[in-house]
C-alpha cells in the first residue's frame, strides 16, 4: 500500500492485504457481524477473505484481479467498521455484546 494511502482505523497491512481481526464475546455475535459483512459485500461487489475461529473474526482485504490492495479493498474497510461500530453502539441493550478488538 506504500505511504501515500494510511490503513483504515483498525487495520493493517500484512503480506499485502488490509488486515483486522475483532474478538466477539460469542460465537453467535461473530456470526451475526460476519453476516451483516456478507451483505455490504455483495452490495460493493467486493468480498473478503474472512476466517472464524469461535469467536475470533479476522478479516483480510485484497483486490485478487491484481494482487494488491486497491481503492475497492479500503472503501469495504471503511464499510466494516461502520458495522462494527453499529454493533458496538447497538451492544448497550439487553442482551447485546459487543467485540473486544
Amino acid at each position: 500500500m506504500g505511504d501515500l494511502v494510511p490503513c483504515p482505523p483498525g487495520w493493517r497491512e500484512e503480506d499485502g492485504a488490509l488486515v483486522r481481526e475483532w474478538t466477539w464475546p460469542t460465537f453467535r455475535a461473530a456470526i451475526r457481524f460476519v453476516d451483516q459483512i456478507a451483505d455490504v459485500a455483495e452490495a460493493l461487489d467486493h468480498h473478503p477473505d474472512i476466517d472464524i475461529r469461535w469467536v475470533r473474526t479476522r478479516l483480510a482485504l485484497r483486490t485478487h484481479a491484481v494482487g494488491r490492495i486497491t481503492g475497492r479493498d479500503l472503501e469495504l474497510a471503511a464499510a466494516i467498521n461502520e458495522v462494527a461500530d453499529r454493533l458496538r453502539a447497538e451492544a448497550g441493550g439487553p442482551g447485546q455484546s459487543a467485540p473486544v478488538d
